[in-house]
């Protein structure tokens, strides 16, 4: 699909793929014999993902990590748990922290054991 059609799908703006393709936040489609872009589904996938971590108040840095995780074929799970450790000793509920409070509700309905309560 060319920009428009991903633009009109997604409910942005054409300057917003734009950005986020400049950003890293979304690779950059195919070409066509004629130049135009050509997006695929998983170009839609990844900019609804980049519209939900926004709609959260989550800052673009933030949207980035778990992107690059997601292409980083050697990250560990051990990693990803790091962070989340990090963010309970730091007395912060999960649920504050945009999407990682989504993946932890999420994952099998469990809280964070720092903070066992669930009233996000």
């Amino acid at each position: 699909m060319r920009i428009g059609e991903l633009a009109r799908q997604a409910s942005v703006d054409v300057q917003t793929i734009r950005y986020y393709e400049r950003e890293g936040l979304l690779d950059a489609p195919a070409r066509t014999a004629a130049g135009y872009r050509a997006y695929g589904p998983q170009h839609l996938e990844r900019l609804n993902f980049v519209r939900h971590c926004r709609s959260l108040d989550m800052p673009l840095a933030e949207t980035r990590r778990p992107i690059e995780l997601s292409q980083d074929r050697r990250a560990a799970l051990e990693t990803q748990l790091a962070t989340l450790s990090a963010q309970c000793a730091s007395g912060q509920r999960i649920a504050d922290r945009g999407i990682l409070g989504e993946l932890i509700h999420a994952a099998q309905g469990e809280a964070c054991a720092c903070h066992p309560h669930r009233d996000a």
